[in-house]
């Protein structure tokens, strides 16, 4: 058994979400429930099929994103797992439809924060152990930080 991380870093405006499925029609759901989720949403999907052909099936409607998503996926490299890479979005306006996708076992992560994601690797093939999402917290917020969350918050209208 080996240990293994792959790093996947930030890109400007751009949030990742890293999950686990079980069933090769995941990419077209996961496609269409995007698609049907948020007008003008851009990204890329790239799903770990795990038997028969054992391929990275990929799917999307920006083509830089999707090739992301699928050469990451290869090199994520654990079975039925996906990342979609997301633009024009947040991952809080899709995931609720995202796990309600039948196929979508669980999510390890949802972020524009850098991730390593911690792979096992046995003679069987990979599985992912977990992520890092980000960094460790220097503290504990004050006033000062409670007061610019919530503005954070309202300024861009999640809260009224």
């Amino acid at each position: 058994m080996d240990l293994k991380i792959v790093k996947i870093e930030p890109i400007d405006g751009v949030n990742i979400i890293l999950g686990q499925s079980h069933f090769i029609k995941t990419v077209e759901d996961l496609h269409e429930t995007i698609v049907g989720t948020v007008p003008g949403v851009k990204f890329g999907i790239g799903f770990c099929e795990a038997s028969a052909k054992r391929l990275v099936r990929h799917s999307g409607n920006d083509t830089n994103l999707e090739k992301l998503a699928a050469e990451k996926a290869f090199e994520i490299g654990a079975g039925h797992s996906f990342i979609i890479y997301l633009k024009n979005a947040y991952p809080i306006n899709i995931m609720r439809a995202i796990k309600d996708v039948s196929e979508v076992c669980s999510i390890y992560c949802a972020t524009a924060n850098p991730v390593e994601v911690i792979l096992v690797e046995t003679d069987l093939g990979r599985g992912i152990l977990g992520v890092i999402d980000g960094y460790t917290p220097k503290g504990i917020e004050g006033i000062d930080e409670i007061n610019e969350r919530k503005k954070f918050l309202r300024d861009i209208g999640y809260k009224l």
